[in-house]
């Protein structure tokens, strides 16, 4: 392969990325008419529409996705390599991009970062809430932090929290005036305040199991929202029952500012795991948050 074709292809997938001629010209220095005749000089190169544009996006055409497939590793494994010439240097650097529900953020990633990153001046973290399950390749992740059971097959992950265990819980105002449930199939009698999950829109099915018996119930009530904060905040203000952490309620709970109800019930969910592409340990700014991040029994964040 020539070192002007390679150019080249580096041009066409940081189009497709930024999804416009414009953005990407920005962002490589240029022109956007250089950068589209670099890219009509790559069709033309190879035979093939790569691209459909249009005057308010650019998409990768069949062809053009298959390409970017196959490119968009090999120039990630490229950045990972340069990224770890840092080594070099003695001084990991680079950003670190990650993808999080709200509460491993707090509770896990947080604490963490915040002990560890004064000694890495070089080291940059970006940290995005987000409750649904994002696709962290596609969407220029470096890693993601999700329950066990979330993670897909093909990722690495790193457990770097213990087992989780829920609490469902309600204010003594709110109980002067319903009887507490005695069993999951009465929630559906009480007014609950529900997270809502953003991949499908739907609610966070409750789910609860006993003697190896797991039940999922789907509840209904007067708030939603998308962060566990304002659900907590909601359930001290007497509007309903929450579903939550129960190390987000502990506190709560010792007070007596909030009851908790169905403990025989309510299950211990799996620790959160970092999860992320094989390849991504290569860069050792990554490798040093993995290491900070990494559960070890026995010890906190």
């Amino acid at each position: 392969m020539q070192r002007e074709q390679m150019a080249d292809l580096t041009a066409f997938v940081v189009v497709v990325e930024e999804r416009s001629f414009t953005r990407a010209a920005a962002r490589l220095g240029m022109s956007p008419s250089a950068l589209s005749q670099i890219v009509n000089r790559l069709e033309r190169s190879l035979g093939l529409r790569l691209l459909t544009r249009t005057t308010r996006s650019v998409a990768p055409t069949d062809a053009g996705e298959r390409l970017l497939q196959t490119l968009a590793p090999a120039l990630e494994q490229i950045d990972a390599s340069i990224a770890a010439l840092g080594d070099l240097r003695g001084k990991p650097a680079g950003v670190i991009r990650i993808s999080s529900v709200e509460h491993a953020a707090k509770t896990v990633i947080w604490p963490a970062l915040r002990a560890c990153l004064p000694d890495y001046p070089d080291i940059s973290v970006e940290i995005i809430l987000d409750y649904g399950l994002v696709d962290i390749v596609a969407e220029r992740y470096d890693a993601g932090v999700r329950l066990g059971e979330q993670v897909d097959k093909d990722m690495i992950a790193v457990r770097i929290a213990p087992d989780m265990q829920m609490a469902v819980v309600g204010a003594p105002a709110y109980f002067g005036k319903q009887q507490p449930p005695q069993a999951p199939q009465e929630l559906v009698e009480h007014r609950c305040i529900n997270l809502r999950l953003p991949t499908s829109g739907g609610l966070y099915v409750w789910v609860f199991s006993r003697e190896g018996r797991e039940l999922k119930v789907r509840t209904q009530g007067p708030l939603v929202f998308n962060t566990i904060d304002l659900i907590i905040e909601a359930a001290l203000a007497g509007f309903g029952l929450a579903y939550v952490p129960l190390d987000q309620v502990a506190g709560h709970i010792a007070a007596g500012r909030l009851l908790s109800v169905l403990e025989g019930w309510t299950p211990k969910l799996s620790g959160y795991h970092l999860y992320y592409p094989g390849r991504r340990l290569a860069d050792p700014a990554f490798a040093l948050v993995v290491e900070a991040l990494r559960y070890r029994p026995g010890t906190q964040h």
